[in-house]
Formats: C-alpha cells, structure tokens, sequence
C-alpha cells in the first residue's frame, strides 16, 4: 500500500475511534495490510473500549513484535494481562518496559504521534501492582521505595500512600495509557491529503479586446495592429547588413574588394614624382586584351611607397646640411627635401633631425656603435593627413597584402575613402585598407602626424 494511502486510512480510524464508533474504527484499521506498530496500538486501545481484552491482548502481542522497543506497548501490554489475571505475564511486561526506558525518567511520544508522557515511576508503581497479586509484598515495598527515588516533585503523597497500602497486605490499582489517546499520524501529513490548485483560478490583467473581462482559459485570438504604410519599405531595397532590426556583426568574409587591390590616391592630388629615394611612384596599368574599353573608362593607379636609410660610422657623422648633400648624391633631389629621423639598429623611431642641430650628441643616447637616419618623402603614410579616426570593432585579419590587420579596440586613422565599404587607413605604424563596417568612427577630432 503507497503511503499516502495509509495515512488517509489511519486518519479516517482514528476520527471514528474520536466519534465512538468502534466497529468503524477497527474496519478501517483492518483494511490496511501489514499495519505498523503505532497502528497495531491504536487497534489494541480501541479493543479495549470495546470491552474485548482477548483482541486487545493480540493486538498489542503485534505491537512489541513489529517494534520490540516501544516501551509504552509493553506497559499496555502489562495492564491487559492484569485485566486478564496472566499475573506473571503482566510483571514481566512491566520489567521490559522499565528497562526500554533506559534509565531516563520519562519518555515522550509526542513526535510519534502519541499524546501522552511515560514516566518511570509509573512504569515501578505497576510493577508493584503486578508484585502485590503475585503475594510478593516485601518486593512490592521496594519497587514503591526505588519509585519515589524516581518520581518528581508532588508525586511522592500517592507513593507513600501506596506503601501504607502495601503494608496492610492491600493490592495496588495499576496504571494505564488513557484508552482514548491514539497515536495519530503527522498534521502536516494529513493536510497533505487534500488536493491543491497552485495555479489558481486565470485572470485578465490587461488587454486591448474590450469583451476580455472573463476569468477562465481561453485560446489564443488573432490581434489586428495597424502600422502607417510610412514607416515601411520593400525587402529587397533593406540593408543586407540588417536583419529583423538588429545589426549583425561583419560576415566571414569583408565586402566586395576594388577589381584590383589598390590603394586610393592620397589627398595631394594625381601628382607623384618616381625617383630612386622611392618616396613615390605612379604608373598607369595598360588594358588587358579585349578590356579596352573598360580599362580606358576606369584607369588603374598602382602606387609603391619605400623609405631609404643611411648609416654611418661613429666619428664620420657630417652636420645635418653635409647629410643633405651625401643623401641627394646617394638617392637624388626627393631625398634632400625629406624628413631625416634617426632609429636605433633595431628600428625604433627616435625622433626628428632638425636643421642646425649636430648630430654627434646623439651618439650618447644610442646604446650600439652605430646611427641609423631615416629620410621620409613628404607624401609617406606617416606624414599623411589623418581625414578622422575610427575604433575597431572587430578584429580584422589582412585578406592580402595590402589589407590594414587589426585587433579589436585598436584606433585606426583614416587616411582616405577608397568607396562606400572600404576605408584607407594607417595602424601602429601599418597602412592599408579595411573595410568600413568593421570599425566606427569616434569622437576624436583629426591629426596630421
């Protein structure tokens, strides 16, 4: 039988023993197979209201073998065999329940369902009781001394009365469990057997239909919104970056590249000069074969940047106009008119050789045996003008060589606006193009460097 069964069951005997009826209680009580102890005890108390100590009597031999230490069923156990006059049976009834108590000197079974408290000198007060039809008075005397060792305060005017008693050869009335405390089943338990509604009866909080004042469930209605036909356009002309409202981040692949990977032409304009210091060089691409047309109508600049450096021995560097004069006969007339910067052997940038400064205090600032000058065209990347400038949103791997790689959260500086997608752009001292959806623009105003 599942639990809740045999709660619901327990419960409905224990309200017919409260109501007297009897013969109902115990019909509900047989109904459950294999009843535990506590039950079996109710069986027995209820036995015994009905006035048949021979069943009450089987009732509790059940209760001491499904549970052979339940003190109190052996106690009610005892007074039955008392009422029986199975003398012998009752003592020792009364002994197995004193030593369950375990020396403790009461037992409360409340948390079992049982509303009542056993106390040792009750145990010891029947025991007596059981000594004095046996004819044992001198035993009897002593079991009552050792309960007044055990009683609490206020008990011991019934147990000098019992020793009066059992002076004068006088039997003592044994104690008892009150018949009508049963031990009962968990409140907890029982509230249990009711069924509850946790969801509860539904109920409109707010709707747009104006008949929706009802409580109860029902399906879901089609609503009608009306939208001003201004605030919408065809699907075929909506941004394909953007779906149901919401940006998507940059697809795998950036958009359509130019027909050929080109930069853009700097913001100087179409002139370029091409000499040996390799500032700048332009040429127009010839048309493919049966591309003529399409080539003449859309030229192709192909732009080359370098820069050239010189180095010197210690003790041979010449003033900055003497450094002028060797570069223009090295590289040409476009060197002379450069920006000379001195590096470390390394490559880092120092900073700027101006005019009139000597070069020979530099050496105290260089770690190495040697100086290295940098002579930059005018129209290099880092001499540019930076149009505006951009915060990367997303990392950007270089899809050719001439592709600007950056992280996310770098600051790109944009140096020219090759089409609608893509940008020109210079980062961490790095030029290339990139394209335009993977970075915005900030609020920082340009710079020329």
């Amino acid at each position: 039988m599942a639990y809740r069964e045999l709660v619901r069951r327990w419960h409905e005997g224990v309200l017919a023993a409260d109501a007297e009826r009897w013969d109902a209680a115990l019909e509900t009580f047989a109904g459950i197979p294999e009843p535990p102890s506590r039950i079996c005890f109710d069986i027995g108390c209820v036995e015994l209201l009905a006035g048949r100590p021979r069943q009450a009597l089987r009732a509790f031999n059940r209760t001491v073998e499904k549970d052979n230490s339940l003190a109190v069923g052996y106690f009610q156990r005892g007074f039955v065999h008392l009422q029986l006059e199975m003398y012998e049976e009752a003592l020792s009834d009364y002994q197995m329940a004193f030593n369950h108590l375990r020396k403790n000197p009461f037992i409360d079974y409340k948390q079992l369902g049982l509303r009542h408290i056993l106390y040792a000198w009750e145990v010891l007060y029947s025991t007596a009781a059981a000594q004095c039809q046996l004819q044992q008075w001198q035993e009897a005397r002593l079991t009552l001394e050792k309960a007044v060792v055990w009683s609490p305060e206020g008990r011991t005017a019934i147990l000098e009365l019992a020793l009066e008693r059992v002076q004068d050869c006088l039997p003592l009335e044994p104690m008892q469990v009150p018949l009508r405390e049963l031990f009962r089943p968990r409140k907890k338990e029982v509230e249990q057997l009711a069924s509850k509604d946790f969801l509860g009866k539904p109920k409109v909080i707010s709707s747009i239909v104006p008949d929706d004042e009802y409580f109860g469930f029902e399906p879901l209605r089609f609503q009608k919104l009306h939208i001003p036909s201004s605030l919408l356009e065809p699907a075929s002309t909506m941004d394909p970056w953007v779906t149901n409202g919401l940006p998507l981040p940059p697809a795998q692949l950036p958009p359509s590249r130019l027909p050929v990977d080109q930069k853009p032409e700097p913001a100087g304009g179409e002139e370029a000069s091409a000499n040996s210091a390799g500032a700048e060089g332009q040429k127009q691409l010839p048309p493919a074969h049966g591309e003529a047309s399409a080539s003449m109508e859309r030229p192709v600049v192909l732009r080359a940047r370098c820069e050239c450096s010189l180095v010197l021995r210690a003790g041979q560097l010449p003033p900055e106009a003497e450094l002028r004069r060797l570069l223009r006969e090295r590289f040409g007339q476009q060197a002379e008119r450069g920006r000379l910067s001195y590096r470390h052997t390394d490559g880092t940038e120092l900073g700027t050789l101006e005019a009139q400064q000597d070069p020979e205090g530099l050496w105290q600032q260089l770690a190495e045996g040697s100086l290295a000058l940098c002579c930059q065209d005018s129209d290099s990347p880092s001499a540019r003008p930076v149009l505006y400038r951009m915060l990367a949103l997303h990392p950007y791997p270089a899809q050719g060589p001439g592709d600007l790689e950056f992280s996310k959260g770098d600051l790109l500086d944009v140096l020219s606006e090759v089409n609608e997608e893509w940008l020109e752009g210079r980062c961490k001292g790095r030029t290339g193009i990139f394209p335009k959806c993977f970075a915005t623009q900030t609020s920082c105003g340009a710079a020329s460097l």
